[in-house]
């Protein structure tokens, strides 16, 4: 396929956050104490409902491009999503219409409701996957309604993953480990699921690259935490820099949990 050069040139501004958390705790007296969980239990999460994680996947074809947005970017909704939560489980993804240029693949949206009582964990699983021929890459959270081959085990559970489970992909793109990973977040640590989007563009290969979770190369770092602090900017890694930080198709979503 040729490849037309784009001629829109990013122009990112870099920005880092240090998040520091204390955890304080006082022994009340024996008679006044609550029992715990039994052994090999867990503590029961105090969050609740559903945590709805929309997936909005867009191509370009002039550039054999696709890139994913989780969480509605700071300054360009063209690319918005529905994640929320929400007494109501959603079973479709809500997904802004694109720039023209990109534009949303239905097949690989998708929406996952992730029942918030389930269990003390929200394991957040990251499949990046790759075509080489054409240096085009795209991140799944959740499996797509229409392509179970991009599929990711994001879940809650008693259990903290520590790898994520990912598709196979379809031959084509295939995964690729170094930009998959894994956050296992402690429902009970706080107030609030801080979701950070960092989305990341190469103008030499014409290539998006989005990270919601810390994966092994971690010049693609993100904040997505629990807190009892509501996040109101990213925390981005600064890439490679070859693919560097568009800062107007990231953002960050802080989700109440309960």
């Amino acid at each position: 396929m040729m490849r037309r050069t784009a001629k829109l040139v990013w122009r990112p501004v870099l920005a880092g956050a240090v998040g520091v958390c204390a955890f304080l705790g006082t022994a009340a007296p024996a008679s006044a104490a609550t029992p715990g969980p039994a052994k090999g239990q867990e503590a029961a999460p105090a969050a609740s409902g559903y945590l709805n994680l929309h997936q909005c996947s867009y191509y370009a074809s002039s550039l054999d491009d696709h890139f994913s947005t989780f969480v509605t970017p700071s300054a360009d909704n063209r690319y918005a999503t529905g994640t929320k939560r929400s007494n109501t489980a959603d079973t479709t993804a809500s997904c802004g219409g694109g720039n023209g240029n990109h534009v949303p693949i239905p097949v690989l949206h998708g929406v996952k409701a992730l029942n918030l009582a389930g269990g003390r964990y929200l394991n957040l699983q990251q499949c990046d996957f790759y075509r080489s021929a054409s240096t085009d890459r795209f991140t799944t959270l959740v499996t797509p309604s229409g392509d179970g081959r991009y599929s990711t085990g994001t879940k809650v559970s008693n259990t903290p993953d520590t790898s994520p489970t990912c598709g196979t992909g379809n031959g084509n793109h295939v995964p690729n480990p170094g930009l998959s990973g894994v956050k296992a977040l402690d429902l009970n640590a706080g107030r609030y699921v801080n979701l950070h989007q960092c989305v990341y563009y190469s103008e030499r290969l014409k290539s998006h690259l989005t990270s919601v979770v810390t994966a092994p190369d971690n010049r693609y770092a993100t904040g997505t935490n629990v807190s009892n602090t509501a996040d109101t900017k990213p925390t981005c890694g600064p890439g490679n820099g070859d693919y560097v930080l568009i800062p107007i198709l990231s953002g960050v979503k802080s989700i109440a949990l309960s």
